[in-house]
């Protein structure tokens, strides 16, 4: 069955256009009242409702906005497109206004990365929250992160490097909101650690790495597991990691670099042969090496992840042990 309405109903609700465009709903009426992008049918009541010709409308309005178009210069190019013979509208539009086209995706990736990719660079928030939302209860937070989350933070990160600073508000804009999620996602609230049971997990970026989602990510994995963590986030010094390992007797610590540069083997060794407890039966904690600064290193005895499901599968067991 087609998605859209024969010519004789009475069209789409803008809420079920908004979900196919990636946009909110509260965006599409901002549009029609400022712009006149809006329906040719309105229901009783005065609800609007949009037939396919609206709709082609609208696409084309979030094309070129998501190219960097003006949203003004958008809706006239938007509502004259279907007026004039097909030439080359997004693009001649797009080069007046300075633009240099949409996030480098690919073709292998879900709908949900173009839908959020396009809301991100018009930097509507609203719809970038709501659909990184959706993905998360659509998809669970493991497959939202690595099927949704990351191939947008890349498309997104590609784009910054490849243009400048110019995209550099559309990152912080993704990356703010991604962490936001993250943290609403964990269902399970661990209030502390079972008295004489295993210490919590300990995630931190090595000195000098500032990413810190992917930690996150996984900070938010272990309490929907109920096991418990302390997130230290980026850029974390050699002195305070040691000491909070001594402090806690953590079962594992979770290393994360980004970059090749930040990766220190020295730094992984040193945590894992950080001992406490009393003397005859002190302890130390399982390193676990996280992102792509770890790789081609060489590091027997230390734990490799693959990706976030295996992470939680290999922490869950060693906090189990």
């Amino acid at each position: 069955m087609s998605e859209f309405p024969s010519p004789d109903d009475a069209g789409l609700a803008t809420g079920a256009v908004a979900r196919r465009l990636g946009v909110a709903p509260t965006t599409l009426r901002s549009w029609d009242r400022r712009y006149g992008i809006g329906p040719a049918v309105r229901a009783d009541g005065g609800h609007r409702r949009w037939r396919p010709g609206d709709v082609a409308v609208l696409e084309e309005m979030c094309r070129l906005t998501s190219s960097g178009v003006p949203p003004a210069d958008a809706a006239r190019a938007a509502k004259g497109a279907a007026l004039r013979p097909p030439a080359e509208p997004v693009r001649a539009v797009a080069e007046r206004s300075g633009a240099s086209g949409a996030l480098p995706l690919g073709g292998d990736v879900r709908q949900e990365c173009r839908g959020l990719a396009r809301a991100a660079v018009r930097l509507d928030a609203p719809a970038v929250a709501e659909q990184l939302a959706a993905a998360v209860e659509r998809h669970g937070l493991t497959g939202a992160w690595q099927d949704v989350m990351v191939p947008t933070l890349h498309a997104v990160g590609r784009k910054w490097a490849s243009s400048g600073d110019r995209y550099v508000e559309v990152e912080h804009l993704l990356s703010w909101h991604v962490s936001t999620v993250l943290r609403r996602a964990t269902r399970t609230v661990v209030t502390g650690d079972a008295a004489g049971g295993p210490g919590p997990v300990v995630l931190a970026c090595v000195p000098g790495e500032q990413h810190s989602l992917p930690l996150e990510a996984l900070d938010a994995g272990l309490g929907r597991l109920g096991v418990p963590a302390r997130m230290f986030g980026a850029a974390v010094p050699v002195e305070a990691l040691t000491a909070a390992v001594r402090r806690l007797g953590p079962v594992a610590v979770v290393l994360w670099a980004q970059a090749r540069s930040t990766a220190s083997l020295p730094l992984a060794r040193h945590v894992a042969e950080t001992r406490w407890g009393v003397t005859g039966a002190r302890r130390a904690p399982a390193v676990v090496l996280g992102g792509p600064g770890w790789a081609g290193l060489p590091a027997p005895g230390l734990h490799r992840p693959t990706g976030l499901a295996d992470a939680l599968t290999m922490l869950a067991g060693v906090y189990a042990t």
